[in-house]
């Protein structure tokens, strides 16, 4: 079709043929002159018509298609105005508005997902083809410690020097298809990552997308399961050992020994209190650990370590080990009294047991300035090296394991007592010298 474009190039054209040729019928005089001029003039104006209605013809085509193009983005046709350029504008101010939109949305899209991947404990990376980072989160920079400027752009080597990750997003780049690895990551600092590595569809071709979950954690818990597991039934097996074996003796005719059948029966009598004693605080721990605690009561501080003193006393005199009671304050703290009873009575009994004949266990409270009630228990007795000091309160732990059978206990008393400690807002330390004793300082909150 020809557009107003071409009708408007037409009628520009007729007039100024017509002025022309008024010009030169009003100008020249002779007949002849004059008819060859207008002959000239008449041809010269026909192929300017010719050339105007081609290339009127051509824009017209080409502002025609450059709408159907504006209407194909919009997926909708504009109403025609009649005028080509008119329709066109309109069309392309309608992709501008639209495009506008779109830009809009897009940015939208782009801050939600960055506030989303900003946000996940999880660490995420994406590379392109060429092992070139694209974006990593912030979780994923804090673990590997990244203290550059920006990370975008540099190669995957050089943003982590870790050949697992490394050789990972490389077998998904060459294979498309989705993996994952445990692996320790040394620029964490030794930490245990479980990650998924996915492929990434890009403009410059696939890319890889990893997600790091961090199981350092879950990795320490599953430990401390199975070390759990392993020394309850290494401290079960020893004395049902003892217990099967002198039953056996005693069944095989040792019941007709006057001189040693009651021996026997004592120390199956001694392994069986032992096994109820580990039941017993294995059943405590389970009870600490799973918070039901019973009701908040006041307790006397005092009154407290004034009965575990009586208890004790008996041990005491008969292992040599002298007594002492400093100043106790008549303070008190809020929690449970028969859990703060066991607390203060398992570290007096490790104090007792493992001291020296002439050597004394202090105990004293005070309130300091914080309005914390510190109870105090320092012994003189064998002290425990620096190095063990970090796991005394885990439990099965064993210092000297000979002479902790030899003087009895399960080995659960120091973790009850942290777990007690833990219970009540308060914490516990420890100070010990090797050969010189420990002072162990319970802090609690004063009431």
């Amino acid at each position: 079709m020809t557009g107003s474009l071409f009708r408007r190039l037409l009628l520009l054209a007729v007039a100024l043929v017509a002025i022309t040729l008024f010009a030169i019928d009003r100008t020249l005089l002779g007949t002849d002159v004059r008819g060859r001029v207008f002959a000239i003039g008449l041809s010269s104006s026909l192929i300017a018509l010719l050339v105007a209605f081609f290339i009127s013809r051509s824009l017209a085509s080409r502002v025609s298609k450059l709408k159907r193009l504006a209407e194909g983005i919009l997926d909708r046709p504009h109403e025609d105005l009649g005028d080509d350029l008119g329709s066109l504008e309109l069309s392309l101010a309608s992709v501008a508005k639209e495009l506008r939109r779109l830009l809009d949305r897009l940015r939208f899209e782009n801050a939600r997902r960055e506030a989303i991947l900003s946000s996940m404990a999880e660490g995420v990376l994406a590379v392109d083809p060429d092992l070139r980072v694209t974006f990593c989160n912030a979780a994923f920079l804090k673990a590997i410690g990244f203290r550059g400027a920006t990370f975008e752009g540099l190669s995957l080597l050089e943003l982590v020097r870790d050949t697992g990750l490394h050789q990972l997003l490389r077998e998904v780049l060459a294979s498309g298809e989705p993996r994952n690895i445990r692996f320790k990551l040394s620029a964490a600092y030794g930490r245990t990552f479980e990650v998924q590595a996915t492929p990434l569809a890009m403009p410059s071709g696939r890319g890889a997308i990893a997600i790091l979950h961090d199981i350092t954690e879950i990795e320490r818990l599953e430990q401390v399961r199975k070390d759990f597991v392993a020394n309850v039934s290494h401290e079960l097996r020893t004395p049902l050992a003892g217990v099967i074996g002198y039953a056996d003796t005693l069944l095989d005719g040792a019941l007709e020994d006057q001189a040693n059948n009651r021996k026997f029966v004592e120390i199956i009598r001694s392994n069986a209190v032992r096994l109820s004693s580990i039941a017993s605080d294995l059943l405590v721990l389970s009870d600490l650990e799973s918070g039901s605690d019973p009701e908040p009561e006041t307790i006397s501080v005092q009154a407290v370590l004034e009965a575990a003193i009586v208890t004790v006393r008996g041990e005491a005199r008969e292992r040599e080990v002298r007594l002492v009671s400093e100043h106790i304050e008549n303070v008190f703290v809020s929690g449970s009294r028969l859990r703060l009873e066991q607390a203060i009575l398992n570290l007096m009994a490790n104090a007792i047991k493992f001291n020296k004949p002439g050597g004394e266990v202090r105990v004293g409270a005070t309130v300091n300035g914080d309005h914390q009630v510190a109870i105090v228990i320092a012994d003189t007795g064998v002290g425990i090296p620096s190095q063990d000091l970090p796991r005394i309160f885990e439990r099965f732990y064993r210092i000297d394991k000979a002479r902790s059978r030899q003087v009895g206990g399960t080995g659960l008393g120091l973790s009850i007592v942290k777990h007690v400690v833990e219970r009540m807002n308060g914490t516990i330390e420890v100070e010990s010298q090797l050969g010189k004793g420990s002072v162990f300082t319970l802090r609690l909150p004063a009431v």
